[in-house]
């Protein structure tokens, strides 16, 4: 099922988010740094910063390029942040995921994610 969702965002009007009822984008090619911006706000986490960036890139990178991500002591220790300063950057893993256009990992997987 997907839900369209209207959220504000860049200070660039109302834009609708294709999203599944999970929160995760429906298209992965229609991610982009506007967009991710979007879900972060739609998040509560305000304005993403370099270290943010930094961590979404690595991880999409993985994902895509690799069908898998890396664990979080190998991401942390390679770009040299630590594992509670990612916590404390997205909250929780499923809001990373979410936030770097990453698709719906299955019910089974999002019960580890929060």
């Amino acid at each position: 099922m997907s839900v369209a969702v209207t959220t504000q965002g860049l200070g660039a009007g109302v834009a609708s988010l294709p999203l599944d009822e999970y929160g995760f984008l429906i298209e992965r090619k229609s991610w982009n740094r506007a967009i991710a911006q979007q879900l972060a706000d739609r998040n509560g986490l305000g304005q993403l910063g370099t270290t943010q960036w930094m961590i979404i890139d690595y991880i999409r990178d993985k994902y895509f390029r690799l069908g898998a991500l890396p664990p979080m002591r190998n991401m942390c220790r390679k770009l040299g942040v630590n594992r509670d300063a990612v916590k404390k950057a997205f909250g929780n893993c499923r809001q990373l995921w979410q936030i770097a256009g990453l698709p719906n990992p299955g019910e089974e997987a999002l019960t580890y994610m929060e």
